[in-house]
Formats: C-alpha cells, structure tokens, sequence
C-alpha cells in the first residue's frame, strides 16, 4: 500500500510541470475523468466476480481506496481533523455512496442483466435533480429535465433487446428493487457530499477518505453478520481490478465526480452517469466482439444532444 501513496506522492509532486490544478479548475476535465473511468469498470468489475462475494469485493475496494488517500493526505499534510458532527455527515456519505450503493448493485445484477442496470442508473440524474432541489434548494432547469428525457430515451434504445426479454418474473421484480434503492442510496450519497462541501467547505479528498474507509468498514460488519465468506482471491485479474478499481474507479473517478458535484449541482453532474453507457459499448466493441447496431448508434446520438442540453451554460 504504501507503494501506491508514493506514486501518488511523486504523481503530485510533478503537478507544476503540467499544471495538474487545471484538472479540476475545470467542468469539462471533471465530467470526462470519472465519464471515461467509470465507463471501464463495467469490463474490469468482471474479473471481481466468482470467488469473492461482491460485498466482500466492495469492502475490499473501499477499504483500500480509503487507506490509500489517507496515507496520501498525511503525507501531503493535508488537514485530517474534523468535528464529531462532521465525521457523522462524511460517515452517512461513505456508507450512501461508497457502501450500500455498490452492494445493491452487485445484488441487483444476480437478478438482472448489466444492461438493465445501466439503464435504470440513467435515473440517477432525475433523482438528483428531485433530491437536490428538497434538501439544497437548488432550482430545476427546464434545458436539465429536457436533456435527461434524452439521456433517459437514448440508453433504452442502446438496451432495448433486453427489455424485449422483461417477464416480470419474482427474481426480476426482487433486482428491480434493489436496483431502485441502490440508486436512491446514490442520489443521496451525492446530495450529502454537496451539503458537506457547500455546509462546511469539507475538502473532497480527505471526506473521501474518511467516508470509504466507513463504507468499507459498514460492508465488512454487514457481511460477517449475514454469515458471508471472508476470503481473497490471490489471482492475477481479481488482484489487478481491485486495484485499478481502487485507484481509478473510486479515488480518482469519485475525486473528480465529487468536486463536480460541488461546483454545478448534482442534477448536472450525473449526467457522467448517462454518457457511461456510450464508453462502456466502445469498449465492450474494442475487447468483447460486440457489435452495435442501427438503435445503440441512435441512443448514443440521443445521449450526446441530452448531454449538450442539459450541460449548456447560458453565460
């Protein structure tokens, strides 16, 4: 581990030669990172499955991501110390969002195709427009609603044969359900990040954190209390995916969805969640043989204009 904090030590230390602090100065760097990453990890999350029970996966990745920007953090010297109140709020955040979330996915996916799942997440931006404007206050846009409609509309059409295949079976009912609260745990994970950003002016990274290290922490009670098998795969892919999950998918990816989060709003910021289906086909194409046809090349259209809709700056 402590390998990986020096990369990220000496991957800092260069930031002057590049100007790293553009990266997330920036909407349009920190739309695409978490965009681009995410949109991989629906390949790599494969070589996560199998051996391992998934909350036990979960726990792992968040566990490690956690430790990893604390150690980055104290190296940096970056402040470590919060409130009571505080470390309750980042707690809810880590539990919501790095946690619960994750695990109702993976429960979900038993029942459901990953497909099926993709599309449901796209309601995330809706989700976060609702939440956001209870519990922030923040105003609903004609031009965010008209753009997720488009989102929404282009990733059926990309799923659309296996909506053919929907019977409404029990099992499908079940992973329907769970599908629908782990978006909601989502949503409100990324309310509560943006309340503790705008609230308190918690840092992203050091809350970060804090809040995998609860998740991870909460997944890890959760499975040994439900009787689930504590083990580890010591095979190559299941060890490089976590990593890269850990590193990629949550520290880099949530670092930069999260200071988006704060910066525009989450109605906005969960449009990186619709536009992940376009990137994961590409790569689904490139290392899995698939092959689009005439509705993926219309959803993904539809995707673009939902985005360039709802992203429009007026100014």
């Amino acid at each position: 581990m402590f390998c990986f904090i020096k990369i990220l030590y000496l991957f800092d230390s260069y930031k002057n030669s590049f100007n790293l602090s553009v990266v997330y100065k920036s909407n349009y760097l920190l739309f695409i990172i978490p965009a681009l990453i995410w949109g991989s990890t629906w390949y790599i999350i494969k070589f996560q499955l199998g051996n391992v029970d998934p909350i036990v996966s979960v726990s792992y990745r968040f566990g490690l991501a956690g430790m990893l920007l604390l150690g980055y953090s104290k190296i940096r010297s970056f402040p470590l110390k919060f409130t009571k109140h505080q470390h309750l709020l980042i707690a809810l955040q880590g539990i919501l969002l790095f946690g619960a979330n994750y695990w109702l996915v993976y429960i979900s996916e038993l029942y459901l195709s990953s497909g099926l799942v993709a599309v449901a997440f796209s309601t995330l931006v809706f989700m976060n427009i609702f939440f956001g404007a209870l519990f922030l206050g923040e105003k609903i846009k004609k031009n965010i609603i008209i753009g997720a409609v488009f989102g929404l509309l282009g990733t059926v059409l990309i799923y659309q044969s296996e909506f053919r295949r929907i019977d409404f079976t029990d099992d499908q009912v079940k992973g329907l359900i769970f599908c629908i609260c782990s978006i909601i745990f989502a949503s409100l994970g990324n309310i509560t990040s943006a309340y503790n950003q705008r609230k308190f002016k918690l840092p992203v990274l050091q809350t970060n954190g804090f809040g995998m290290v609860y998740g991870s922490m909460a997944m890890f009670i959760i499975a040994v209390l439900s009787g689930k098998t504590i083990n580890f795969d010591t095979s190559t892919s299941y060890v490089f995916s976590l990593i890269y999950l850990a590193l990629f998918g949550s520290i880099i990816a949530f670092t930069a969805y999260l200071t988006l989060v704060g910066k525009i709003g989450a109605g906005k910021a969960a449009y990186t969640i619709v536009i992940i289906p376009v990137i994961a086909l590409t790569i689904s194409t490139i290392f899995e043989g698939y092959t689009p046809d005439v509705y993926a090349f219309i959803g993904m259209f539809l995707i673009v204009i939902g985005n360039v809709l709802a992203l429009k700056n007026k100014k």
